[in-house]
């Protein structure tokens, strides 16, 4: 692709990543998109393909089928080792890239806060690896406790924790409940399973911080009906054993610990020598470029982006709003116009607690039960990429929602792995 057109490079496959190589479509410019993966992938549904719900096929599909028509968009698949922003480069595992305009969206990584001793003790849920190897981590516990003698063992064999009360653990917690309580007993018969104990851990004072606090009660009663131990000021200290220490210097059995207590922005952020903020997140424009690096840009959960009452949060549609801003900003540059200001257009935030139970907050408007569920639905369907991934994930949500059955329940990693 030698054209001589300004060449922009595009790190990050995530939701800013695609929204910007689609939206340069019709820009004169030919642009490359890198990542490590070959997939985009739908993250806010990671959970349902732990739990055992959708297949990884539903919520990934390859980045090339999905710019096949966008001809002045490459795709390399490569890990970003570093950027010299000085040089305009960018080199990756395959080779070096120069560039006219950056675009950063690297996404995000769990965040231990600080206690990185916690990462190799826990089971995250960021990537589809995660995903699935927590799916085989669980279902292979069943298997164990199964043919189990011993009480101490199989009691720790049957304990699920969740460390986070954001929407990723109360969903995960909410899903892993109904896995247990509704599929799993016509499974496993030789468990009695009020022996299974599934446990939610937030350090603040109520789930759902980011949401209107009746909201984060409703989830709250949603979960405790499912039969979730759902525990607030439990802010977790260290995990010894079998254990689960508190601040507080309570304990309790750990079992499989889940963490979806926090995320940070990728590391690329710390390795650019610019000022970096709360979470690993680079200061912005209101362009949404680099203070002092006009031509790069930084988009979705990389980005500290001020808008509203403070820095925007970490979520696609956000994300998505930023890549097509900025592919806009690169088309206004090349035909000598200002650069136009990114305004955020909330479009709320919504979490599902189950089946048939979700929260969703817009604007001044709040709404749980069975119709925030449906809203929760549609949204999600929305933002899938394909129809295929749309059909197929509807597909198994009413198979799910009329038989109360997980279709996925695989064992596929060994179980170093997970």
């Amino acid at each position: 692709m030698s054209t001589g057109r300004p060449r922009v490079v595009i790190v990050g496959a995530g939701f800013g990543g695609l929204a910007c190589a689609r939206r340069l479509r019709r820009v004169n410019v030919d642009a490359t998109l890198v990542d490590r993966t070959n997939y985009h992938l739908f993250q806010p549904l990671l959970y349902q393909v732990a739990s055992g719900l959708l297949d990884p096929s539903n919520i990934a599909k390859p980045t090339r089928s999905i710019l096949r028509r966008v001809k002045n968009v490459e795709v390399l698949l490569a890990e970003v080792t570093s950027v010299d922003l000085a040089a305009h480069t960018v080199s990756t595992s395959a080779k070096v890239l120069e560039y006219d305009y950056l675009v950063l969206a690297a996404g995000s990584v769990t965040d231990y806060f600080g206690n990185e001793s916690l990462r190799p003790r826990t089971a995250r849920l960021k990537s589809l690896d995660e995903s699935i190897g927590l799916r085989s981590r669980l279902l292979r516990c069943f298997e164990q406790a199964a043919v189990c003698t011993d009480a101490v063992r199989r009691h720790r064999l049957l304990t699920f924790t969740v460390v986070g009360g954001g929407p990723t653990g109360v969903e995960y917690a909410g899903a892993v409940a109904e896995l247990i309580k509704h599929v799993l007993p016509k499974d496993y018969r030789e468990i009695d399973f009020r022996e299974v104990r599934v446990a939610l851990l937030e350090a603040g004072e109520r789930l759902l911080p980011t949401f209107a606090p009746r909201l984060g009660a409703s989830a709250q009663r949603n979960l405790e009906k499912k039969g979730v131990d759902v525990r607030l000021h439990a802010a977790v200290k260290d995990i010894i054993g079998d254990e689960i220490v508190l601040d507080s210097g309570e304990r309790f059995g750990a079992g499989t610990v889940v963490w979806t207590a926090g995320v940070r922005a990728a590391p690329l952020a710390d390795s650019l020598g610019v000022p970096i903020v709360r979470q690993g997140r680079v200061e912005v424009t209101p362009s949404l470029c680099l203070p002092d690096h006009p031509e790069a840009f930084v988009v979705g959960d990389m980005a500290a982006i001020i808008g509203g009452d403070g820095v925007l949060p970490m979520l696609a549609p956000v994300a998505i709003q930023g890549g097509r801003h900025v592919a806009r900003a690169i088309d206004a540059r090349l035909h000598g116009r200002a650069d136009p200001v990114f305004h955020y257009h909330d479009k709320g935030t919504m979490a599902t607690v189950g089946r048939g139970a979700a929260v969703a907050q817009i604007g001044p408007i709040h709404i749980n039960g069975l119709v925030g569920w449906l809203l929760w639905l549609f949204v999600h369907l929305l933002y899938l990429v394909g129809f295929r991934s749309r059909a197929l994930a509807l597909w198994s949500w009413a198979w799910n929602y009329f038989f109360y059955d997980r279709p996925v329940r695989l064992i596929t990693t060994p179980p170093g792995d997970t």
